[in-house]
């Protein structure tokens, strides 16, 4: 049963990939990582061994910490952060209880490689439309809540990336990119392991609107509309990765929970 100090697999299958979802610190040992490299979605490896140190990275922020089986190291992880005015819960029975019952885990060798602030750095094309704001969407709410995009001339992606350490996406000829019929959204939840029901219907919506084949979707002339509608509020491609986050965080409620919800006007009654 759970307390105020824990939380469950369920539960917290339910905050992942929305705003809401709390810090997710994965404190197994080395070799339990080994054994099966894989993280919760969202979820950042940190040593139980130096909480003290990184703890104040995560002031004014709720945290789930994970261990092997939410036992004595995600217990004094949790209780170390809660000591810092931290508010912090344990996942009952730990990475063990999440793969028993079957959700999803992004292989860890699919993350880029985080910069000094631990933060992974990704860079595309400016002036985004459809997948270079879905893809920015489905790190932060999945992989990396902190990822830093970079949005620069077409012709540069390569050579920025090269330069600044970033990790090009929605390019040609890149490992993040469009493949056959696929888009680069449709990669990514594929390779991070993501498939599940709710995602994948959020793919074929963004495939659809993103490769002008709207008639795989009926969703897609909606997401394709507001997409360039956003393009035209904004000439700042962050202020519109800001706006799209809200955009994307809307469709994916809309896919995972009320797909099934109609609204109908109420009949009127007419007086004979």
């Amino acid at each position: 049963m759970s307390s105020y100090t824990s939380i469950s697999s369920e539960k917290l299958s339910r905050l992942i990939g929305t705003a809401k979802a709390p810090t997710l610190v994965d404190v197994r040992l080395d070799e339990d990582f080994a054994a099966d490299p894989r993280l919760i979605p969202g979820a950042v490896r940190h040593s139980h061994l130096d909480v003290q140190e990184w703890a104040s990275r995560l002031t004014g922020q709720s945290a789930v910490v994970i261990c092997q089986k939410g036992q004595k190291l995600s217990e004094g992880t949790a209780a170390w952060l809660r000591c810092g005015n931290i508010a912090a819960e344990v996942l009952e029975g730990g990475h063990l209880a999440w793969r028993e019952a079957e959700l999803p885990t992004v292989p860890a060798d699919k993350i880029p490689k985080r910069d000094k602030r631990g933060r992974t750095v990704w860079v595309t094309r400016s002036r985004p439309k459809i997948d270079r704001i879905a893809c920015p969407w489905l790190i932060r709410r999945f992989v990396d809540p902190s990822a830093v995009f970079l949005f620069v001339t077409s012709a540069e992606v390569e050579a920025v990336a090269e330069r600044f350490d970033a990790t090009p996406f929605d390019i040609e000829n890149v490992f993040w990119s469009h493949r056959g019929e696929l888009c680069t959204f449709d990669v990514m939840v594929k390779e991070f392991g993501l498939s599940t029901p709710a995602l994948e219907r959020l793919s074929m919506m963004v495939r659809a609107a993103d490769t002008a084949r709207l008639d795989l979707s009926p969703e897609a002339p909606g997401l394709l509309a507001a997409s360039l509608g956003l393009s035209r509020m904004f000439d700042d491609d962050l202020e519109q990765l800001s706006a799209g986050m809200l955009l994307y965080d809307a469709f994916y409620r809309w896919c995972r929970d009320a797909t099934r919800e109609t609204h109908n006007w109420p009949t009127s009654k007419v007086k004979p």
